[in-house]
């Protein structure tokens, strides 16, 4: 910060605070500082005269989730409610939300529960019903008539939400994400995922524990995945882990799922195959219309979420709402 590089700063504060141990002491004070450092250096967003963007929060159980709010400049195109997957803060989104502004969208941008500061500050760890949080969302801001996007594991959550509330009248899963257990599962060798199944099956929880023991001690990356995952998700283990996953699984509700839908792969996604697209699209029975589209490496948005070329999917996103908006009409 003394080189005035603070936005340089609010990111190395951020992943130092994404990498540590759930538990270490340092984890809630490096969140809360990079948060106070963003919220100073974007100050002219949420502040003054010509402040962009209005920040409010809605009351959800025993929390109060974190709400960002842009009204476009003339008449709007429509509303769009967005929010995360795993690992998620919902600042790491600010200028998508500005861009769907700018091109003429309402937008609301929420932090749900196992995210940012819901679960770092206030203590409330994920749900698979995602449509409870977003209810509260619905309600409190009288919204209606929204096309709801969710990202990375949003993908999931989203769906979820649209299967059980009709004022969501569009999802986009910015992530093709049919179930996390076959997600994480999938990124493991044939050999490996036939073995899990099969301890599954068996409810071998020693088996389970130890071949991902095994793995984490190996691979740091593992180890962390699971030690948070298993914080995040409250699972003492990782056959509790493995378990609570497979409750993030769109097949039980997918048939409730009526409405128009748009979701987004990344051909080279280190995290997620794509290829389990075809899995998603035989379990969306009852949707009014569905779309697929595939970004790849000549489009520079072959990545995870497709970073590096973030414009590209939110012009592909503002499209197809428009062209679902004009057929409607």
């Amino acid at each position: 910060m003394s080189e005035e590089r603070t936005g340089n700063a609010i990111a190395y504060y951020r992943m130092s605070e994404f990498f540590m141990y759930d538990g270490d002491p340092d984890k809630k004070k490096y969140y809360e500082l990079a948060t106070k450092l963003f919220y100073e250096y974007y100050a002219d967003y949420f502040e003054g005269g010509n402040a962009r963007i209005e920040r409010t929060e809605v009351p959800y159980e025993n929390v109060k989730l974190p709400v960002m709010h842009v009204k476009p400049q003339g008449e709007s195109k429509g509303t769009i409610l967005i929010h995360g997957g795993n690992d998620s803060y919902f600042e790491e989104f600010l200028f998508s939300l500005l861009y769907l502004q700018e091109k003429g969208f309402e937008v609301y941008l929420f932090e749900g529960p196992g995210q940012g500061g819901v679960m770092r500050t206030q203590g409330m760890h994920f749900t698979h019903e995602w449509e409870k949080p977003v209810k509260a969302v619905l309600d409190a801001l009288g919204l209606d008539d929204v096309t709801i996007v969710g990202i990375s594991l949003g993908g999931y959550l989203a769906p979820r939400a649209a299967a059980f509330d009709k004022r969501i009248t569009k999802v986009v899963a910015w992530s093709v994400f049919p179930c996390f257990q076959d997600v994480i599962v999938g990124m493991q060798k044939p050999a490996v995922q036939r073995l899990f199944h099969i301890f599954m099956k068996l409810h071998a929880r020693p088996l389970i524990n130890l071949v991902f023991g095994k793995k984490a001690k190996k691979e740091p990356v593992i180890d962390w995945g699971l030690r948070h995952g298993c914080y995040a998700y409250e699972a003492k283990d990782a056959y509790g882990y493995a378990k609570k996953l497979k409750l993030y699984d769109i097949e039980p509700v997918a048939d409730k799922i009526t409405q128009d839908m748009l979701i987004i792969g990344a051909s080279n996604d280190h995290f997620i195959d794509y290829r389990l697209i075809g899995r998603e699209i035989n379990m969306l029975t009852n949707v009014k219309s569905l779309t697929f589209r595939l970004f790849t490496d000549k489009e520079e948005a072959q990545n995870h979420c497709n970073v590096g070329n973030g414009k590209i999917v939110l012009d592909e996103i503002c499209g197809w709402i428009t062209a679902i908006n004009s057929r409607d009409e």
